[in-house]
Order: structure tokens, then sequence, then C-alpha cells
């Protein structure tokens, strides 16, 4: 019975934060309402909606500090819905100075509003289902922003902003059937290690990565889609849905498959999107090859670092901190990228310099990624995107685990216990090689335990030589 009442309440905690990411699609992160209101009134987009995105950048940033239980999650989660909700008021009348304040208050409170929701990720969905989760929450929310932008594109923003209104509505009172009690609040304390400094460079790599990746995600905004703004009716629909494909691809994959040679494929994908829209023209098909590409790519990667910061929720006693953080990083790319693209439109750069930066972000990306696997192996050593490293002979996990101590600095004398370690010797024939008595080799031993997390030599031994849980 309890585990129906979890599955229930996951079910609802999906369909709420997907309504507060439907209100973040559709209007406030470059979304077709907001751009036909300023279109409407001949406003600019350039300063507003970097001003919303920066706005909801800090709230993801900083709503960890005050989100310590679930039960401030759920608040947090009741009160940024409604502060989005009172926030879109003034669109309705003449644009005035309540404009930019429901932007800002709009921007900060739905970025609190996600953040907390990372208490819910981890409470009500088991670790193996936290991918589909975010799947779906994806899926979800951009089924609902195609239906809405379509209606702002087609009809008139203010039906899509009555529509936005009245998701938010739904999405405080699904929120607030969700029942926190203590003992589900006590779960986000369980199971969380001592080395936090491992999760900690596991996430701020994670984050490069993501703020990176994301600079073509700005690029595509202010430079790809209004290249192609003349085909409204083709793009008010089709926009996401090569995204939605991928995401739903994903998420149909077995747990134990090779989700990581999608992320190869991701990179392929965005390389041959930016090549078509520097080859190919501004006709409709052109339009399908380049955006179906990019968009394919993007839900590709949007699910590998959902599903990453989902896992990583195990590891910590603040959930909203972590996954505020995370997806931070994605609107700081995104900002950084549209801000390259608004200087490459007023530049005039040529398609094929806009082609060249966006290719310069993969390569880097590329390069961060083996990077990032030595980080996060370690710590979600079951998660689907890493499994390639359970593939690689032991000699080669051993170096990568070697690698992946600067996650926990061991000192040089504890280095050479753990090669000996691993060599099978006893405590005494340690002491002997490295010409000390066997209590300060039993000293060593149990530091280099702590900073691995373990309690045994046969954790140890398991942990860097398997890449597996004992």
């Amino acid at each position: 019975m309890r585990r129906f009442r979890v599955c229930n309440r996951n079910t609802l905690s999906i369909l709420a934060f997907s309504l507060l990411s439907t209100y973040v699609l559709s209007f406030l992160f470059e979304g077709q309402i907001l751009y036909g209101l300023l279109g409407i009134f001949g406003m600019s987009t350039s300063s507003n909606i970097p001003l919303a995105m920066s706005a909801q950048f800090l709230g993801l940033l900083t709503s960890g500090f005050f989100i310590k239980s679930a039960a401030r999650a759920k608040l947090t989660m009741l009160y940024g819905t409604g502060i989005a909700f009172i926030t879109l008021i003034p669109f309705f009348f003449a644009p005035s100075l309540l404009w930019k304040v429901g932007l800002l208050l709009g921007g900060y409170s739905s970025g609190a509003a996600i953040a907390a929701w990372g208490y819910f990720l981890k409470i009500f969905t088991e670790r193996k289902e936290r991918l589909k989760t975010c799947a779906d929450v994806l899926i979800t929310s951009n089924i609902f922003m195609i239906v809405i932008n379509f209606i702002a594109i087609q009809l008139t923003p203010y039906v899509g902003l009555v529509i936005v209104m009245l998701a938010l509505i739904i999405g405080m009172l699904l929120t607030g059937r969700l029942k926190v009690d203590a003992a589900l609040d006590g779960v986000t304390k369980k199971g969380s290690v001592q080395s936090t400094g491992r999760l900690k460079n596991a996430v701020l790599v994670l984050c490069l990565f993501i703020a990176v990746l994301t600079i073509n995600s700005g690029i595509m905004y202010v430079v790809i889609n209004p290249a192609f703004e003349h085909l409204t009716s083709l793009v008010s629909w089709y926009w996401a849905v090569p995204y939605i494909i991928a995401l739903f691809v994903m998420r149909s994959l077995p747990w134990a498959s090779r989700h990581s040679r999608v992320l190869y494929l991701g990179m392929a994908m965005m390389i041959g999107a930016f090549i078509a829209f520097m080859l190919l023209g501004r006709a409709s098909l052109d339009y399908l090859v380049v955006n179906t590409l990019f968009l394919g790519a993007c839900g590709f990667f949007d699910l590998f670092w959902w599903s990453i910061l989902g896992n990583m929720l195990d590891y910590t006693e603040k959930p909203s901190f972590v996954f505020g953080i995370g997806l931070s990083a994605n609107v700081l790319g995104v900002l950084a990228g549209s801000m390259i693209g608004r200087v490459a439109r007023s530049t005039h750069l040529l398609t094929a310099e806009i082609t060249v930066m966006g290719l310069t972000v993969v390569c880097v990306t590329l390069g961060v990624l083996p990077i990032l696997n030595r980080y996060l192996v370690l710590l979600l050593k079951d998660q689907p995107y890493l499994l390639a490293f359970e593939a690689q002979d032991a000699s080669t996990e051993r170096s990568a685990s070697y690698q992946a101590e600067a996650l926990d600095p061991l000192t040089s004398r504890e280095r050479e216990v753990l090669e000996h370690l691993l060599a099978g010797k006893s405590n005494q024939e340690i002491a002997g090689a490295l010409s000390v008595t066997v209590n300060t080799v039993k000293t060593h031993a149990k530091n280099i335990y702590s900073k691995y997390d373990v309690h045994s030599r046969a954790e140890l031994i398991s942990l860097l030589l398997k890449g597996r849980d004992s």
C-alpha cells in the first residue's frame, strides 16, 4: 500500500512539475507567448528575455540554500508556482515597469520551484526509474508547449497566456495534494556518502559540460530559429517534435543498454545540423533537416544530464541544491550562447563563421566528455550512460580509477600503499616493502578506505578493479 501511495505521489509530482515547466518553456524561456506580446508592442527581445533567463538562473542556483527539507520543497513549489501566476497578470495590459518586475519575479520563483522538485524526484522515484521520470516530465512539458505555442502563433498570444495561467493553477492544486510526511522527509538523508568532495567535483565537471554544450542552444535560439521564422505554420508545431521523439527513444531503451553511444550520435547530429545550416537554403525541407538534427541531439543530451543529476541525488542531503545547480548550468549556457548569437547577428557574421563557432563548442565538449566519465564512474557505477566503462579490461579500469582519485586526493605514501593493496599483499608484506610498521600501514589503509568511501579491502578492490559495488 505504501508503494502505491509513493507511485501515486510520483505521478502527481510529474504532472505538477510538467505544468510549471510548460510556463517556463512557452512564456519565460524563449517562449512564443512572450515573443508574441513583445512583437505586438514593438518591444525588443534582446533585453527582456535575457532578464527573465538571468532571474531563473539565480533562482536555480540559490534556492538550495533555503530548501532543506521535502516539506519546504513542497512550499517552494506552491509559492513559486503561485508567484509565477501572479506575475503574468500585467501582461494583459500595456507595457509598463510591471512587465520587467514580472519577468524578474517569475523567473526567480519558477527557478526555485524547479530546483525544489529535486526532492520529489529523489523520494518518490526509485533510482533505476529516474531516467524514465525525467524523460516523462520533459516529454509532457514539451507536448504542452507545442500546443500552447501553436495557439499563440496561429491565434493570439493572449489565448496562450490564459492557458498557461490555467496550467499553473492546476499545477498548484496537484502540488497541494502531495503528502510529504516525516518518514518520507527522512528518506532524503539516508544513504548519503561521506566523500562530499567526490560529489562536489563530479557536479562541477558535469556543470562545465552542460554549460559549454548548451552554448549551441543559445546560438540556435538567436541565429538558427530566426532564419526560418518565415515558415510560421511549420515552425509553430514541428520545432520540438524531434526533441520529443529522441526522449521517447531513450526512455524506451533497456536500462542495461549502452546509452553512452547515443551521446556520440548526438554530437554527430549537432555537427550535421550546423553544416546543413551553412550549406542548405531556408526552405521547408531545409528547416526539417536542420531542426531534426539539432533538436534530436538536444533531446539526447538533456536526458543525459537530467538522469545523471537524478542519480546524484542519492549522494546528498540537499537534493534541491544539486538539482538546481545542474540545471542552472543549462540556463547559463543558453544565456552565453544567446549573447554570442546576438553579437554574430549584429556584426553580420557569415553562416560559415557561425558554423565554425558551433563546431568549436562540440569539439570542446567532446574533450570534456571522457573527463566527465572518469569523475562520474566511481560515484554512479550503475548509471546506464556510464556502462561503457564496465566493459573495459581491468588495466584500463585501474588507470581510470587512479586518474579519478583526485576527487579525494591521496598522499604519495597512501598511493604507494594503494598499489600494494591492489597487488594483493598483506599488511606485513606492505610494511616490509615500504620500511614502515604494520600499524602505519593500517592507518594509511584506513585513510584510503575513507577517501574512497569503502569499509574494507575487498570493497576497495571491487570498486577500483571491477567498477561495481561489492
